[in-house]
């Protein structure tokens, strides 16, 4: 194996006895709440997409990829959620949602919307998005999958439920409907 090898602990189930800080703990509390069985790793902070790949072997399914975007006068935001491996096309996408050009949003915006630093764009940031200012778009790919993992808030630790309860359990609560689209 290799020297430095990626802490990843073991799988964990539910919430742990330790309430977690910030985003992450409103995750598990809200998970609770609703009765959404997940699971969880905690892994050292992540950069790079091969150290997603190590995360996944653990997990057993594929990290989404999260994309949030403005429009130039930052009054359009979208959160884009689509396989790891699919290229991103910001021009296919706005065109697909009838949207204007759309550039990446700041991490200022990120940090101001979603509540998250750049790098840990999450669906789970939308729990910030009380005023419904955020368009949340997901992939037909993603939305047909059983699984759904993504970081909940922060990229040390990464959690897996079902999509099922994603779309029908978690997103309503929070009020937030996806568009789906095939890009």
């Amino acid at each position: 194996g290799r020297i430095n090898m990626l802490y990843i602990s073991e799988i964990k189930k539910g919430a742990p006895d330790k309430k977690k800080s910030g985003l992450e703990g409103e995750v598990h509390k809200i998970l609770n709440e609703l009765k959404i069985d997940f699971c969880w790793v905690e892994n050292d902070e992540v950069s790079t997409m091969q150290e997603c790949v190590e995360i996944n072997n653990v997990l057993g399914e594929e990290i989404v990829k999260t994309v949030f975007l403005s429009n130039r006068q930052k009054n359009m935001l979208y959160l884009m959620i689509l396989p790891p491996d699919k290229p991103f096309y910001s021009k296919a996408f706005a065109k697909e949602i009838e949207a204007p050009r759309l550039s990446f949003a700041s991490g200022e915006l990120m940090e101001q919307h979603l509540g998250v630093s750049p790098g840990s764009a999450t669906i789970m940031g939308l729990i910030n998005d009380k005023d419904n200012n955020i368009e949340l778009v997901i992939d037909k790919d993603i939305a047909e999958k059983e699984w759904f993992a993504c970081n909940p808030g922060t990229n040390r630790s990464h959690i897996k439920l079902r999509t099922s309860d994603l779309l029908g359990k978690f997103l309503p609560h929070i009020n937030h409907i996806p568009k789906i689209i095939s890009i």
